[in-house]
C-alpha cells in the first residue's frame, strides 16, 4: 500500500532560486507514495501588495530563506528509495489548487518577449475568487483559474553544480508548461541517487508563451504520486495525459526547441507503435500540434500534443 505524506510550507523544506543535487532531502518516500506540498509565488518583497493580506508562511519564507540566482520558491527535495542515475521518475500530478487569495503579474526590466517596447514597468495584483474559481483583473475581467507548478524537476547532474532556477533543462525545472496540470503524468530522467524531486513556482493561470515574463504568480498546493520506473529509458522530460502524448523541447532558439519537440514525439510514437520513423514523422505533421510553451526562461519552450487515439 502506498503511503501519503505532506511537506509543511516552512523554510527548512524549501530553497529559493536554485536546484542543487547537494541539497539535503526533506522527506524520504518509497516508489508509489503520494506527496502533498505547497508553493509560493516567485519573487521577493517588491512583488507584495500594499492592501491585501500576505500569508504568514509566505512572509516567513521571504524573511528567512537565502536567495540564490533565481526568484522561485521550490519545495524539496524528496528522496525516492532505490532510485539510481539512469532510472526514470514518473510524476503523476493528482491535484493542484490555488492556496492564496491573490497573485501578481509584472512587466519587468529587460525581461519578457518585448522588453524594448514595454518599459513602463508595473505589477498588478489580481484577486482570486475561490468560489467562482477565477482571478479578477483590476479592470474587471474574470479569467478562469487553471493552476499548475511552473517548476517540476529532479535534481541536476552533480557535475552541473548549483543551477539557477530560471532556466529549464534536461532535469525539467522551470518549464512553465500549463499542460502539466492535474491529471497529467510527467516523466523525468534521474541523475542522482534518490532522484531528488522538487516542485515550486505556483501559477494560477497562464497563456501559452507567458509573454510578459509572469503567469498569475501565486501560492499553490499540489499532490503528486512518485513512482520509480526502471523499465524506461529517458534522457529528456516527456509527459502524457489520458488523451494526449506531450513532447517537450527546450532551447535558446525557438526553432531548435520546435525541432526537439518534434524529434522527441517521433521517438516516442515509434516506441509505442510499429510505425517507422518516416510514418511517425508524417503522423506528427497531420495530427501533432506544436505550441509555444514559454518565450521567457532563457531556454524557450515548445511542446507537441498528439492524440493517443491516433496511435
Amino acid at each position: 500500500m502506498s503511503r501519503r505524506f505532506e511537506i509543511p510550507a516552512t523554510p527548512e523544506n524549501m530553497v529559493w532560486g536554485y536546484l542543487d543535487s547537494t541539497t539535503p532531502p526533506v522527506l524520504e518516500v518509497a516508489s508509489g507514495d503520494v506527496v502533498t506540498l505547497h508553493s509560493f509565488p516567485a519573487g521577493g518583497k517588491e512583488t507584495l501588495p500594499d492592501t491585501l493580506p500576505v500569508p504568514d508562511d509566505y512572509m516567513l519564507a521571504l524573511d528567512t530563506l537565502p536567495q540564490g540566482p533565481g526568484p522561485h520558491f521550490i519545495t524539496g527535495p524528496v528522496y525516492v528509495k532505490d532510485a539510481k542515475p539512469g532510472d526514470v521518475l514518473q510524476v503523476d500530478i493528482l491535484d493542484v489548487k490555488v492556496r492564496q487569495d491573490w497573485g501578481f503579474v509584472s512587466i519587468l526590466p529587460l525581461l519578457g518577449t518585448l522588453p524594448d517596447e514595454f518599459t513602463d514597468y508595473e505589477t498588478i495584483h489580481p484577486v482570486v475568487d475561490h468560489a467562482k474559481n477565477v482571478c479578477v483583473m483590476p479592470w474587471g475581467t474574470e479569467i478562469p483559474l487553471d493552476p499548475f507548478f511552473g517548476i517540476i524537476a529532479t535534481a541536476p547532474p552533480p557535475a552541473w553544480g548549483r543551477c539557477g532556477s530560471p532556466v529549464p533543462r534536461a532535469f525539467g525545472g522551470n518549464m512553465d508548461n500549463k499542460e502539466l496540470r492535474a491529471g497529467t503524468t510527467l516523466y523525468l530522467p534521474v541523475f542522482n541517487e534518490g532522484a531528488l524531486f522538487f516542485a515550486g513556482d505556483g501559477h494560477g493561470v497562464q497563456g501559452d508563451g507567458e509573454v510578459c515574463i509572469t503567469a498569475l504568480e501565486t501560492g499553490v498546493t499540489g499532490t503528486f504520486r512518485l513512482t520509480l520506473r526502471k523499465d524506461m529509458e529517458l534522457s529528456w522530460p516527456f509527459a502524457e495525459s489520458a488523451t494526449h502524448l506531450m513532447s517537450i523541447g527546450l532551447d535558446e532558439d525557438l526553432d531548435d526547441a520546435a525541432k526537439q519537440a518534434t524529434r522527441e514525439m517521433v521517438k516516442h510514437v515509434c516506441e509505442r507503435t510499429n510505425l517507422s520513423r518516416n510514418q511517425a514523422y508524417m503522423l506528427c505533421s497531420l495530427a501533432g500540434n506544436l505550441r509555444v510553451t514559454q518565450m521567457v526562461d532563457g531556454n524557450k519552450g515548445v511542446h507537441m500534443l498528439l492524440r493517443k487515439s491516433l496511435l
